[in-house]
């Protein structure tokens, strides 16, 4: 029996959609911290509370999209969202103060939240049903690909230019462009399927899938206190001026290559090998990467990161999908999303104020601890969960 299609026309502009948020966000995140601090003369606890404000407004942001993305015509809360996301751009360019840049940069998250969640809930609508889980796993390279270009290039022109200005314009450009892949899209007629069930907390947090969520908490907050403060911790500490871009291009390549060499599992539903893989690689990675301050532990751990997490997410978004019906979607989207979001910010926030008063130092060793928190959680609630063994082969 031939297998359905994969590669359709609305599935690859909905991954160049996608490509396009994360390059936008990605070409920024870890130069902010430079830029707040030669700029504005911030500190680096007041840095962990203005970033922590994109990532916080974000998480409440998704936590109402998913719903949002269930009532109503998913491709018109697609281009809306993403058509706000592109302008807040100039935002940055017109700020000329701590404050407004502030201001902008947490306003922003509202935008960005809900276009990840409109835009994931549109690559499951346009994909058959026979590959979803595939697609979905595969759905994440356009993720990869902006992580993994953006950092290098946005460093790169620091580097060499010292430009942040001209970063600002690209990022409003590529989201732009983004934008615009959009507007073609064609939704399929039973994408349209309309959430009736009467308003309650299962309409915004899918609460069937309340142990994927605490744990996807504990991995979005290592991910917060290393893409964050990586670049600054490079370089007071290891004495790294360039070596951000590489370790974030490792990273993806690493997040790259899992994914495509998951797709066989996760066409098999073999979601829970898969996850468990990825934990342990990536709290092998967390680990060293303090345990082993050097050039062989900083590049090793992106590379177990990396493959960790490529397995993590592909494994973790098809679960929760699994649990949730055709009409809950978004709020399944959004409800892992959320979570991460909400330990990215905290782990931003807190990452920040231990770095400020302890040392970086510490903030990575806390950060390794965290994740190796997350991991017993999975193999001690997650990996067991009675719906998985049921359900799942």
């Amino acid at each position: 029996m031939q297998q359905e299609k994969l590669w359709n026309a609305n599935y690859n502009k909905v991954m160049f959609t996608n490509f396009a948020l994360f390059f936008s966000f990605y070409l920024l995140m870890p130069l902010l911290p430079l830029y707040l601090s030669e700029n504005f003369g911030a500190t680096k606890d007041t840095i962990g509370v203005v970033l922590s404000g994109y990532t916080l407004v974000a998480l409440v942001t998704r936590m109402f999209s998913g719903y949002i993305v269930d009532s109503f015509s998913r491709k018109k809360v697609l281009m809306l969202c993403l058509f706000v996301y592109f302008l807040f751009f100039g935002g940055y360019l017109a700020a000329g103060s701590l404050v407004m840049f502030a201001i902008f940069r947490t306003l922003h998250g509202a935008p960005f939240g809900a276009s990840t969640v409109s835009n994931s809930t549109m690559a499951i609508d346009v994909l058959p049903e026979s590959r979803r889980n595939e697609g979905i796993g595969l759905y994440g390279l356009s993720n990869n690909l902006g992580s993994a270009i953006a950092p290098t290039v946005g460093l790169y022109i620091y580097h060499t230019i010292h430009d942040f200005d001209l970063l600002f314009w690209l990022a409003f450009i590529v989201a732009a462009l983004g934008f615009i892949a959009s507007w073609s899209i064609k939704a399929p007629a039973n994408a349209q399927v309309r959430n009736k069930q009467p308003l309650s907390l299962n309409r915004f947090f899918l609460t069937r899938g309340w142990f994927l969520a605490i744990n996807i908490a504990f991995f979005g907050f290592c991910w917060g206190v290393l893409s964050n403060y990586l670049a600054i911790y490079g370089k007071e500490y290891l004495g790294m001026t360039d070596g951000t871009g590489m370790f974030f291009m490792i990273l993806s390549i690493g997040l790259i290559l899992s994914r495509l060499q998951g797709r066989k599992s996760l066409r098999e539903g073999k979601l829970l090998k898969s996850a468990f893989g990825g934990v342990v690689l990536s709290t092998v990675g967390y680990v060293i990467f303090i345990a082993w301050p050097s050039y062989v532990g900083y590049y090793g751990a992106a590379v177990l990161i990396g493959l960790g997490n490529g397995h993590i997410w592909p494994a973790f978004q098809n679960m929760i999908i699994a649990i949730a019906r055709h009409d809950e979607r978004g709020t399944a989207n959004s409800t892992v999303l959320t979570s991460w979001d909400m330990g990215l910010g905290i782990g931003i926030l807190l990452g920040g104020v231990v770095a400020e008063h302890v040392g970086y130092t510490a903030a990575f060793w806390m950060n390794a601890g965290v994740q190796v928190g997350g991991c017993i959680f999975f193999c001690l609630v997650t990996y067991r969960h009675r719906f998985f063994h049921k359900e799942t082969k």
